[in-house]
């Protein structure tokens, strides 16, 4: 992601233009998509271009199974770390209804490495560590941040060298180093001198209390954007919540892509690249684009998704750019 900031960062969301609502329950719809002249040969992969120059620069992505460790910093219910967990086991979840996590994260899967290794399909929670007295504080710079996740791992959590990637998640109530200002979330490595290891990890705060029409669109609208622009239902009836699984997609895809900042990004800048969600933010269907966040599904009670998960869970996601399809790509596209 583009940042002045030597992290990978999350784009502020508030710069996307209004969407389409998609009304037709428990269908994709399409009647407000524009017309396939206006996208081109083809409505199923947006955003298409041969001027995107997403390069490999020969450093690994992460090819073995991944363990996820889970740091919950602040007071989190119950119900919103059900709703993050079941979205992360479904990844691997080749159970669920077609369009489903596991077949968006397919496209993530593309990638491979100098040796032909190919981004890994099988993830899993391997632990979790909780600090509901906030141990470093209600406000946390970048390096502070290392500093959680190092208290994480002196209460138990492993040094996991091989298949490890840490998601900190900082609840209500926490801020964090520009967040709501320039970004969502983040993701880059520790250094040792911080953690005592170089591990891949990621930062995504919850903004449903705080900046929801920045972090959480397009479950919140900016109020510039006029009475005209109707904010979306999340599906898990959490607009922090839901709006975090988005961001959590974004970087989990691109830290997957691109570790330790030597892999799979656009541009000559490693500390400011483009990286796989980038190029696609703001794309959650076909012909999305422009003034169009892309054709969506809308469930019975209105709340509207485009991937299905384990449990019945349903979440809302932006696509990845496709290597093969040289554009945006998803699960939910229409033909």
């Amino acid at each position: 992601m583009r940042s002045s900031n030597p992290s990978v960062a999350l784009v502020l969301l508030s710069l996307l233009p209004p969407f389409i609502l998609a009304t037709a329950p428990f269908s994709y719809s399409a009647s407000k998509v524009p017309s396939a002249a206006a996208l081109g040969e083809s409505k199923r992969y947006e955003g298409s271009s041969d001027l995107v120059n997403l390069r490999y620069h020969m450093g690994p992505v992460l090819s073995s199974r991944i363990n996820l460790y889970l740091i919950w910093y602040g007071r989190w219910s119950p119900s919103q770390q059900s709703t993050i967990r079941d979205f992360l086991l479904s990844i691997s979840d080749a159970t669920a209804p077609s369009p489903s996590v596991a077949e968006w994260w397919s496209t993530v899967a593309l990638y491979a490495d100098q040796t032909g290794a190919n981004v890994t399909r099988s993830l899993a929670i391997a632990g979790e560590s909780s600090s509901p007295s906030l141990s470093r504080g209600a406000t946390l710079t970048r390096l502070s941040v290392q500093q959680v996740i190092a208290d994480a791992m002196h209460a138990g959590l492993p040094a996991d060298h091989r298949n490890g990637v840490y998601l900190l998640f900082t609840a209500a109530g926490v801020d964090v180093q520009d967040f709501c200002r320039a970004v969502c979330g983040f993701h880059y490595f520790t250094f040792p001198s911080m953690v005592g290891h170089t591990l891949p990890y990621a930062w995504i705060g919850y903004s449903g209390r705080r900046c929801p029409e920045v972090c959480a669109y397009p479950f919140a609208v900016p109020s510039y954007m006029g009475q005209g622009t109707t904010a979306m239902r999340p599906p898990n009836g959490d607009v922090g919540v839901d709006g975090m699984v988005s961001v959590i997609a974004h970087e989990l895809a691109e830290m997957s892509t691109n570790p330790l900042v030597n892999a799979w990004y656009a541009g000559d800048d490693p500390t400011a690249p483009t990286e796989i969600a980038d190029l696609c933010e703001g794309v959650y269907g076909s012909g999305g684009g422009g003034a169009y966040t892309g054709a969506v599904a809308s469930d019975g009670a209105g709340r509207q998704f485009n991937v299905n998960g384990r449990k019945g869970r349903k979440f809302l996601i932006q696509w990845v750019w496709s290597p093969v399809r040289r554009s945006c790509a998803g699960p939910n596209a229409v033909n």
